[in-house]
């Protein structure tokens, strides 16, 4: 088909590689039961008290054993992980994947070794293969892309969106470019790749003792073997794309052509180039392993096919830090690697009740440096004065726990990062390629109401959908970057995600725990991207970038801090959330370099990592990603940036009040103006933001099933219905 320009060519494979907290070579001696055991994921660790647990997601009863499911982070120099794979088959295991943006295996072994496999010191943590679930024009009037600094300017051209999904429907209109005298060009879809498929086989071939599917070789770029033949197996699905209808719908929102008829559906980058990562089976479920070889993919692939964004509208339930849950780890690599992720914060805001839950923000999304978006709800109007935070739209903090230096540390981010809208929006309905209404797709198969879209025709290949839920709200913030990278190619993705936050708009009565710092303002945030440098990313892969060095376009200066949307006039935001729970502000974010705008560096409290992704010779290619803990004087923020939370560690109960609140704290200029930034040292303790106590009230535990959201306001999910509204007609 049209779509599929070529099958991956192996000379584009890398051989697999990971990432570990420390890298360090396998050492002889055994860890102890007790520190073995702190490795396992608290989920994980009760499959080790019995022997008789019923099958579930990540586990099978075979011949009367448990067996499990499961991704082993590793330290280790060696990226084959060689001794490791062989330790995993010689206790009875098999080894399905060799990751690449993790140094990482995902194996099945039997429950009784858990234990045993976590005592290697080559072995940082081990969790199990949790099910990860979808999550479930107005749009562009409402967020600013039809103001003149946008519209007719950017529309996401040579700006790749790789889209993490239950599949593209790449026949559908709404996918396609403009061709000659207005009407449908080609597809937009550039590639699919079907890590369900492939998946699926492993999973029987995952069963078998002593099999080590990774271990499959191949001539790899530099002529050696690889340790994963993976790759050649890859199909896209071509005349069914999307039978579940979740991607479909997302990649519309986040890059659609939708003013072929009325309702006008168009999304907020409607040129640009998609990539159709497929993670998610026909019922739209899957699980971490398939979710993480969709993020190596596009690690490999970023630079040669120009991935900028990466969509993730999926969440896994997860109590494990971001230090150590393996798909937050992969979202993390893909940041290193120049790769904006955008994530859905889950629609986990509320209880079948009705009472408000805080901090149940999923994983990826409790990761600090990916961007992770909560949902509004538009009030079916293009008016932002009267825009809500969705009822259902997941709360942080995040809750995550391990222990690190032998004392418990829980992540405490604060969460989401901002918001945008995800209450009813009208997107693409995935059929066959024929568009014919018998191969509909499951969702409005199963809830013929999403299809009730009024005014629209249902043809083939233009049948319109609308669907709530924060995972509709994460690609018009993917739709938003692509605009801004086409505004400013050279941004790297934490000033990408600091620009989105200083130029949104707080909502009234929302704490930062409910929005972030805001509602999204693509208006204001490719302005603020067109003002700074274009050389910025590589200047700074290049050691030509220093802290405080001018970061403004010659010639240009910041753009008034207030934007003009349907008329309607608001200033800016301008905070920045950094360090997990800090309130940053001030010109001097953007006029200089900020370390912290490094792709490489992830900062919470008094953590920093580094993440290091190394590339073959002469090449774009990623062969490996290390990370480690930062250790000695490191300088992440400039002298003159303001710190609006002051200069101590401010109450929790801080974290309620209003973001207008600390909104008018930066208008007025009264934060603390940090004479000499944010410096870590040996022996020094950073500031820790805003203080949340361990008896913090935060629905500890609380399991999350992302589910979407239906049109009514109600929460579809596995076994869990919540309502948005008491009345019939969802959130109006």
């Amino acid at each position: 088909m049209q779509f599929i320009h070529r099958l991956l060519d192996v000379r584009y494979l890398a051989a697999l590689f990971g990432l570990a907290l420390a890298a360090a070579g396998p050492a002889q001696a055994q860890l102890s039961d007790t520190t073995a055991r702190a490795k396992l994921a608290p989920d994980l660790l009760a499959t080790t008290l019995t022997s008789a647990l019923p099958e579930g997601p990540w586990t099978q009863l075979l011949g009367g054993e448990l067996l499990v499911r499961a991704i082993v982070v590793a330290k280790s120099d060696d990226a084959s992980l060689a001794e490791l794979r062989r330790a995993v088959l010689a206790m009875g295991g098999a080894v399905h994947y060799n990751y690449t943006s993790i140094r990482a295996l995902a194996v099945m072994l039997p429950a009784r070794a858990l234990v045993e496999l976590a005592r290697r010191p080559d072995v940082a943590s081990i969790s199990p293969n949790r099910p990860v679930m979808r999550t479930a024009s107005l749009l562009r009037a409402a967020t600013g892309a039809e103001e003149p600094a946008v519209a007719g300017r950017y529309d996401g051209s040579n700006v790749g969106i790789a889209v993490l999904d239950s599949g593209i429907g790449w026949s559908h209109v709404s996918m396609s470019s403009k061709g000659l005298l207005g009407l449908p060009g080609l597809t937009r879809v550039r590639q699919a790749v079907d890590f369900v498929a492939i998946g699926k086989g492993l999973t029987d071939l995952g069963w078998l003792r002593n099999f080590d599917s990774s271990a499959n070789a191949l001539v790899t770029l530099d002529g050696t073997r690889s340790s994963s033949g993976l790759q050649l197996i890859q199909q896209p699905r071509i005349l069914l794309p999307d039978p579940f209808g979740h991607g479909s719908h997302v990649a519309s929102i986040a890059a659609g052509r939708g003013d072929y008829q009325k309702p006008d559906s168009s999304g907020i980058a409607s040129n640009a180039p998609l990539y159709d990562i497929r993670v998610l089976d026909d019922q739209g479920i899957g699980n971490l392993a398939d979710v993480i070889a969709g993020i190596d993919w596009v690690v490999q692939h970023a630079k040669q096919m120009n991935i900028r964004v990466m969509n993730l509208s999926l969440a896994a339930s997860s109590t494990e830090s971001y230090l150590t849950d393996p798909l937050a780890r992969a979202a993390r690599a893909a940041v290193a690697s120049g790769v904006v992720v955008v994530v859905a914060a889950g629609n986990a805001g509320k209880l079948a009740d009705g009472r408000e839950v805080y901090g149940a923000v999923g994983s990826p999304g409790h990761d600090p440096s990916v961007i992770t978006v909560g949902a509004t709800n538009l009030r079916a109007s293009a008016t932002r004065s009267d825009d809500t935070v969705a009822g259902f739209s997941s709360r942080g903090p995040t809750r995550g726990r391990t222990s690190i230096d032998g004392k418990p540390w829980i992540d405490n981010l604060v969460k989401p990062d901002l918001v945008a809208p995800g209450n009813r929006l009208i997107g693409a309905l995935s059929s066959d390629i024929l568009g014919q209404k018998s191969n509909w797709n499951l969702l409005v198969k199963t809830y013929p109401e999403l299809a009730r879209v009024a005014g629209a025709a249902q043809g083939p290949n233009q049948t319109l959908m609308e669907l709530s839920g924060t995972s509709v709200a994460a690609p018009v913030v993917s739709g938003a970057v692509a605009l801004m990278l086409q505004a400013n190619p050279g941004l790297t993705p934490p000033l990408v995600k600091a620009i989105l936050q200083y130029t949104a708009q707080p909502l009234a009565n929302a704490n930062l725990l409910q929005q972030g710092v805001g509602e999204l303002n693509i208006e204001g945030a490719v302005r603020l991207a067109g003002a700074l440098r274009t050389d910025i990313g590589p200047a700074l892969a290049a050691g030509k970038l220093r802290a405080g060095d001018n970061l403004l376009a010659a010639g240009k200066s910041l753009p008034q801090p207030r934007s003009t949307i349907n008329g309607q006039s608001f200033d800016w935001g301008r905070l920045v959330t950094a360090g997990g729970s800090v309130l940053l502000s001030g010109d001097a974010l953007f006029t200089r370099f900020q370390p912290i705008w490094d792709p490489s560096l992830s900062w919470n409290r008094q953590l920093v990592l580094r993440t290091t992704v190394n590339y073959w010779p002469l090449l774009n290619v990623p062969r490996s990603v290390d990370e480690a803990r930062v250790t000695g004087t490191l300088r992440l923020t400039t002298p003159g940036v303001i710190r609006i939370d002051g200069n101590r560690a401010w109450p929790a109960w801080g974290l309620f009040l209003p973001t207008s609140t600390w909104m008018q704290q930066a208008l007025s200029g009264s934060g603390f103006v940090m004479s000499e930034g944010f410096v870590m040292s040996e022996g020094f303790v950073m500031s820790e933001g805003f203080v949340m106590s361990e008896g913090f009230v935060m629905s500890e535990g609380f399991v999350m099933s992302e589910g979407f959201v239906m049109s009514e306001g109600f929460v579809m999910s596995e076994g869990f219905v919540m309502s948005e509204t008491a009345g019939p007609g969802g959130e109006r």
